[in-house]
């Protein structure tokens, strides 16, 4: 599993206008290329009437699943360009989709690869871009003595409180990142001289945005 990587909040749509023509971005995050497809294909039932709907997906822990689809449009100036930006921007598990409206004006090559690649850019940007990272939550249980001064420690540090659990003992549950997790453990034993039940427990991702 990766550390860490991008990819989209989730699903999203932008529409500019460019010498007439409509270009509507449809953006999601998918993890499946059978997902991938599925999207494609509602939007196109969606824009059944448009001129074009052009498209490309990037899936995968190494970016293994990728495909571009011109849809119509002169080869290599509409699903690659998409691609790119995706690439570009090193989003994973994420797919687009440009529908255009022609609008009277023909943009030649250049032009289409500009339009699709602007029309890509914005509507990612207007989604959102989400950094997720793999994370272990580790308990540590100690007597109510030790509760107030590991709360002050851990709320000044760089780890994400969870859960505090008040039972016969507290509980307190924290976020820390795989990678970190050994040097988590062995501060949360210095803190508590040694006293305190340390537990590693499920690994999973959380998202924060990404700027």
């Amino acid at each position: 599993m990766l550390t860490k990587y991008l990819t989209v909040t989730g699903r999203g749509e932008h529409e500019i206008t460019i010498e007439k023509s409509r270009f509507i971005s449809h953006i999601a995050r998918v993890e499946t290329e059978e997902a991938a497809h599925a999207f494609i294909q509602e939007i196109k039932k969606k824009h059944k009437d448009a001129t074009h709907n052009c498209s490309a997906y990037m899936i995968g822990e190494q970016n293994q699943i990728q495909k571009a689809l011109d849809d119509g449009e002169p080869s290599g100036t509409a699903g690659v360009p998409i691609l790119e930006v995706l690439k570009k921007k090193e989003l994973k598990d994420t797919v687009v989709v440009v529908t255009r409206y022609f609008g009277g004006i023909k943009l030649g090559a250049g032009g289409l690869i500009r339009a699709y690649s602007k029309s890509t850019s914005e509507g990612i940007n207007a989604t959102g871009i989400v950094m997720r990272k793999l994370m272990r939550v580790i308990s540590t249980t100690v007597d109510y003595t030790w509760l107030g001064k590991l709360e002050n420690e851990l709320r000044s540090s760089i780890y994400q409180i969870k859960e505090i659990k008040y039972l016969d003992q507290v509980t307190i549950l924290v976020y820390a990142e795989e990678a970190h997790k050994e040097t988590y453990t062995s501060w949360m034993t210095e803190l508590t001289n040694g006293q305190g039940e340390i537990v590693e427990g499920e690994m999973l991702y959380l998202e924060e945005a990404f700027a």
